[in-house]
């Protein structure tokens, strides 16, 4: 039995995922004329309360669509030093748009209105570059799954209008946020400019993410989406996996939940783990004491037993619990992290 807790992104489509894709009517979305991706561009934007939305091959190249509708080269965005767009987009920040990052000392990814406001170069002062954008991510990757307090986003947009700031939402997993939290998608989509969710991270699919925005954002996005080389054709059968996973995988998602909270409690009795970051979704983040034992031979332990995580570097790990992790994987890991 092999066990890939690496990401929630290594799900295979189930059963009546399939039947949907193989079922879907599809056409050329390159000419908008693909059937199942309006549905789904349709629904998404429904389901926010907002004016139009564009399907995307990536959550990468949906957040790097959104800061090239925001920014100018030479611009500023100011975002948490845990964020999504600057660790983890190969760069893009600077190589699609020719921006550079404010990074943030937040708290496990998140940050506050004030850091925000005093983080906001002059206007006048031209020898700083100009602030433009603030990038939010929810929930925090690096953060270990943390969920943000929606007064707290409310205030960082009475900041943005206040300066005259575009405002951007890396939703990736904002579906674990929404049950974590049990909140509704029109409170972000009354909140953001444009926002990025994320179909194949925890809702099952194969491929796909949303730019979501006004329908002017989203007219300009196509252009920028066909620039970056993420016009597909018949991609409707991709769609049809998001549509399916809309309608059957979202309040699932406290299943995830519950079983990384009940890892973390196991780790935490272990001696040699020196901390287990608090656990609110689907991500569990820890680290090793090194004296006792590197993360790396904990690491081939797990391997040992067909149990495959990830490092982060730093001497963390991470975990991330998904639809194909099932009981009876829960159950078996349990079990072998008793007996370490």
């Amino acid at each position: 039995m092999t066990i890939n807790l690496i990401s929630d992104t290594v799900t295979k489509p189930t059963a009546g995922m399939l039947d949907a894709m193989m079922s879907a009517q599809v056409g050329d979305d390159v000419f908008k004329n693909d059937p199942s991706v309006n549905a789904l561009e349709e629904k998404v934007a429904t389901m926010f309360g907002m004016e139009a939305a564009l399907f995307f091959p990536s959550g990468t190249m949906t957040n790097q669509t959104a800061i090239k509708l925001h920014t100018q080269p030479g611009e500023q965005l100011i975002c948490d030093k845990y964020a999504h767009v600057f660790n983890y987009e190969g760069g893009g920040v600077s190589f699609n748009s020719g921006v550079s990052c404010r990074l943030l000392d937040g708290h496990r990814g998140m940050v506050t209105a004030a850091q925000v406001e005093s983080a906001i170069n002059p206007p006048d002062f031209y020898h700083s570059p100009l602030t433009s954008l603030v990038c939010i991510e929810n929930t925090t990757n690096k953060g270990g799954g943390a969920c943000w307090d929606n007064k707290e986003l409310k205030k960082i947009k009475a900041v943005c209008e206040k300066h005259g700031l575009h405002y951007h939402l890396d939703g990736a997993r904002l579906w674990n946020a929404l049950v974590a939290k049990n909140e509704s998608p029109e409170q972000y989509g009354a909140l953001f400019e444009t926002i990025s969710v994320c179909l194949s991270k925890g809702l099952g699919c194969p491929v796909g993410s949303v730019l979501l925005g006004s329908k002017e954002h989203i007219h300009h996005a196509l252009r920028i989406r066909k620039i970056l080389g993420g016009g597909m054709r018949q991609s409707g059968f991709l769609a049809a996996a998001g549509i399916y996973a809309l309608d059957h995988h979202i309040d699932r998602l406290s299943e995830d939940h519950q079983k990384a909270a009940e890892i973390g409690k196991e780790l935490t009795k272990l001696s040699f783990i020196r901390k287990v970051e608090p656990i609110e979704t689907n991500i569990i983040i820890f680290e090793i004491e090194e004296d006792f034992m590197s993360s790396a031979d904990f690491n081939s332990k797990l391997q040992e037993k067909d149990i495959h995580i990830i490092s982060m570097g730093q001497g963390k790990l991470r975990m991330v619990t998904h639809m194909d992790y099932t009981n009876e994987m829960h159950d078996y890991f349990l079990e072998t992290l008793r007996r370490f």
